[in-house]
């Protein structure tokens, strides 16, 4: 390299545990974890679950695709790929939309994760809210290059080949999601040959570390991204709040899109939240 920050004290932690040990300290105090609940519905309602005067202290009821219910007397919404869809299910505004980006990973073959020591990350362009290619070593050891950003088939879409009809049509549908497009074409072909072949990648990898070769990396996992984006075709790189209008939406917070560093972040930003809902919902 010619030139470089170091940042000594970065690092990377499992994820996964720490999302556990959140869940841990929510039951702890009280709160009740609900997964596989696919919400179809929500809507207001004077009765309680029990049809007594309580309901009017829990006056929203939340449905899910499976028929199972639950009352709340607040909302706050941090449904990521589907938080433009939720925030429409409840009556507010489906803007800005979730497009969604899938970013493959490469991976160093474990003979070669001695080249890379620390994390590795390029000069961002401001233009776009990625990071683009960098280096990670993970927990395990093991060594992640990437990721590349191409347009999701799927909004759970986390292989190359995964489609939905749906998800497809609500992303090539949208104005948006064309302006986009037609501002940065030469920018989402480079994306998409890169992601097609192996060699391109490697050029990107090798501006950082000219040791790599095609022979020392594998094809990796791969997440998708909740990308924010207005009609008039701006990424957006910042949270939007919002909710709407009428007795139900004043008691909902909708959060849109947590951008890198999300996770790193994510104690920070769950204050912000909770300040916002404090102020909405005049707690």
């Amino acid at each position: 390299g010619l030139m470089a920050l170091d940042s000594p004290y970065t690092g990377i932690v499992n994820y996964r545990q720490v999302v556990l040990s959140y869940a841990e300290d929510f039951q702890a105090a009280g709160g009740t974890v609900l997964t596989g609940f696919e919400v179809e519905d929500m809507k207001m309602t004077k009765e309680s679950p029990a049809g007594s005067k309580e309901g009017m202290k829990y006056p929203i009821v939340v449905r899910s695709s499976k028929g199972k219910e639950i009352h709340c007397r607040h909302i706050v919404s941090c449904a990521g790929l589907y938080s433009d869809r939720l925030s429409q299910i409840s009556g507010c505004s489906p803007e800005p939309r979730i497009v969604p980006f899938r970013g493959d990973y490469l991976v160093l073959k474990p003979e070669k994760s001695y080249l890379v020591r620390g994390n590795i990350y390029p000069v961002p362009d401001p233009r776009f809210p990625f990071l683009g290619i960098h280096f990670t070593p993970r927990m395990d050891g093991s060594v992640w290059l990437g990721p590349n950003a191409v347009l999701a088939f799927k909004r759970e879409g986390y292989r190359f080949y995964d489609f939905s009809l749906r998800d497809f049509v609500d992303a090539t549908a949208y104005s948006g999601l064309w302006k986009l497009v037609c501002r940065n074409f030469s920018y989402g072909m480079g994306e998409m040959y890169r992601a097609c072949f192996l060699n391109a990648q490697v050029k990107e990898l090798q501006k950082f570390i000219p040791e790599v070769t095609i022979n020392d990396i594998l094809r990796g996992p791969s997440g998708v991204r909740a990308q924010a984006l207005d009609s008039n075709g701006n990424l957006i790189d910042d949270f939007v709040f919002d909710g709407g209008t009428g007795e139900i939406g004043s008691r909902i917070l909708h959060v849109r899109n947590a951008p890198s560093p999300a996770a790193t972040s994510s104690l920070a930003i769950a204050n912000m939240i909770a300040d916002e809902a404090e102020r909405r919902f005049e707690l």
